[in-house]
């Protein structure tokens, strides 16, 4: 069988690099924050309605649970310990498989239960039992299984269930990385059992201007681990030490960081909450307004604005084409020689099979003494290895080898 030529178009990008441009602005909603939260159930009821899947049928079938609204609660937080009035409300909608073979698969226990779950690990001070109410309302569709394990053998690639494209880029910029890894460090396990008054809503703004960078942290406290205004004041220069300390190890640019700027303890105004998410005080969150698949939101650079989190991870391109996007550019940036820059762009269309795009575009800015000549082939290679293999994406996603927020 003769291998298959695919659409790939490796040409050099002119532009300046984004850590020449004189202003780069990079942002992250970490994982308490209502969007964030969003993506993270979407996702973790995609993951478990394809293992379920898998566990009873030997296949995923189809579903797609991009779709998770979460509606803020009500809350009157205050120093050792407040409480909240009115629950988070969210919403599991999309569609499942819900009948197979004329029995029921019970897909929105399936769903609830991972939501749950999911909210547990992310959130640590939020009772599920009080502080949420968790509603599913995903669409039915039904499969005979015969017919899918048929189709199956006659395209055993997956066949693109859209018309989207993905993009990814790499390396990360300084302002990136000290973006990324300062929320990464503030919501690890490690940092929560030194200061548990740390809640999970953090946000990162990074702001460089040529040489010095603003980077402006907005991390919800718990109150009930603060019991007055100098405690509060103490976590908050905790956080401020390990920003720093992320900051010196990325970079040699003067960096000025902030946290929490909106206080006024004249005012007696402190980011405090019950919870460790705005969840609990009007803020809502949906998917797809957070983070891409890097983790970032980058608006120097070029981005899809396809929803990733919750999309099956079979056929749907807008999920799968991001990852891979975002996985050849890295593997581009560290193997090859005289790259700067890289940016990936795949588009499928629909019907067609997910490893045969209508085109995967690589684009390369080559550092300063180096061309395209020596860079096209080998990035080629890759992209074709990657487009080549493209189930494995589906298998490190279920082995959770991947995040998509």
């Amino acid at each position: 069988m003769a291998e298959k030529v695919r659409n790939i178009v490796v040409e050099e990008l002119m532009r300046t690099p984004v850590e020449m441009q004189k202003v780069e602005l990079v942002e992250r909603k970490g994982i308490g924050h209502p969007d964030s939260i969003a993506d993270g159930i979407a996702e973790a009821v995609s993951r478990a309605l394809s293992r379920e899947y898998i566990k009873r049928y030997g296949i995923i079938l189809h579903h797609n649970t991009d779709q998770v609204e979460v509606v803020g609660g009500k809350a009157y937080p205050r120093f050792g310990g407040g409480e909240v009035i009115k629950p988070i409300y969210i919403l599991l909608s999309g569609r499942a498989v819900e009948i197979v073979d004329r029995e029921l698969f019970p897909v929105h226990e399936v769903a609830i239960k991972a939501a749950r779950e999911y909210l547990r690990r992310a959130v640590r001070h939020l009772d599920l039992e009080h502080h949420v109410v968790i509603d599913s309302r995903i669409g039915q569709g039904s499969v005979d299984l015969v017919g899918v394990f048929n189709k199956a053998k006659e395209n055993p690639i997956p066949l693109a269930n859209d018309t989207s494209f993905g993009v990814g880029y790499a390396p990360l910029s300084e302002t990136e990385r000290i973006v990324l890894e300062t929320e990464r460090l503030l919501n690890s396990d490690e940092f929560k059992r030194k200061y548990p008054a740390v809640g999970e809503d953090i946000k990162v703004m990074g702001l460089r201007k040529g040489d010095e960078i603003d980077l402006t942290i907005a991390a919800a406290i718990v109150d009930s681990e603060v019991d007055t205004p100098d405690d509060y004041m103490a976590v908050k220069e905790a956080i401020y030490e390990a920003a720093r300390g992320v900051a010196e190890a990325n970079t040699e640019r003067k960096v000025n960081i902030y946290v929490n700027t909106a206080d006024d303890p004249e005012r007696g105004i402190y980011y405090i909450t019950v919870t460790g998410t705005s969840a609990e005080a009007g803020d809502d969150g949906s998917v797809g307004r957070g983070n891409r698949v890097n983790g970032l939101i980058t608006p120097n650079r070029h981005m899809s604005m396809e929803a990733a989190a919750g999309k099956n991870p079979v056929s749907h391109v807008g999920k799968i084409y991001n990852l891979l996007s975002m996985l050849i550019a890295n593997d581009i940036a560290e193997q090859v020689e005289g790259v700067e820059e890289v940016y990936v762009r795949i588009l499928s269309q629909i019907g067609k099979p997910i490893d045969e795009p209508l085109v995967a575009s690589v684009q390369v800015i080559p550092k300063k003494g180096y061309s395209l000549e020596t860079i096209q082939k080998p990035a080629y290679e890759i992209a074709d290895a990657w487009l080549a293999d493209i189930t494995k994406i589906q298998k490190m996603i279920l082995e959770d080898k991947l995040s998509v927020f």
